[in-house]
């Protein structure tokens, strides 16, 4: 409920939305599926990330390794500064120290590719808001070592876009096969079939569908 500013009885705020609750209506009466999953999850989680350089570090450090493995070579990546590097910085550091802090020969170049991306504003936060998400991936793939699912990872996680489907996302399609009682993995034109419903907000479905498998109703 709107309440008046301490010594100016005639202001009034307004509470801030929360940002989700129209996608989440939306998909609570598209799909009924989805309405029993919202229900046991409870409220999205989601927030922009505004650090959008170093999302994309983590990313391409992250691929092929454990979660813990990754997470330690991040630990010794942000050492070398003190703190979250800036594109520059990252630029300016030899390769034999990254190296040293675990990176590959392969995740350094594509960490330096990245970072000349940045720092020549070919890639940066103000582009990101003008872009759809289709130019997005386009020129986030541009960088040596990031896809389509990375950009894809890149435009939930840390933009929120509300209506990406990764359909490549293996943890994702068992997500659907457990969810639908699916015989084997769905395809990709299942994939966009089924999720036809929850557009405009296909990102929230995903989520939804994630965070399900990693906290199963229980029996």
């Amino acid at each position: 409920m709107p309440q008046a500013m301490s010594g100016n009885p005639g202001f009034r705020i307004d509470p801030v939305p929360d940002p989700h609750v129209q996608a989440i209506a939306h998909l609570r009466g598209a799909d009924p599926i989805l309405a029993r999953l919202i229900a046991h999850i409870g409220p999205c989680t989601l927030k922009p990330l505004r650090r959008h350089f170093f999302a994309l570090t983590d990313a391409i450090i992250s691929q092929q390794l454990s979660l813990k493995a990754a997470a330690t070579i991040l630990g010794r990546f942000k050492a070398l500064y003190g703190r979250v590097p800036i594109p520059r910085e990252v630029l300016e550091t030899a390769d034999t120290r990254l190296r040293r802090a675990g990176l590959s020969r392969q995740k350094v170049r594509y960490i330096k590719d990245l970072a000349a991306k940045f720092a020549n504003g070919e890639l940066n936060a103000s582009s990101f808001r003008k872009l759809d998400d289709e130019e997005i991936i386009r020129r986030l793939t541009c960088v040596k070592g990031i896809g389509r699912w990375t950009a894809e990872m890149f435009l939930i996680f840390a933009l929120n876009r509300p209506d990406v489907l990764p359909v490549d996302d293996l943890g994702f399609r068992k997500a659907l096969q457990q969810a639908y009682g699916l015989r084997g993995l769905p395809s990709g034109w299942r994939i966009r079939k089924l999720a036809e419903p929850w557009r405009p907000y296909r990102t929230y479905a995903t989520w939804y569908l994630w965070a399900a498998r990693d906290r199963p109703a229980p029996t």
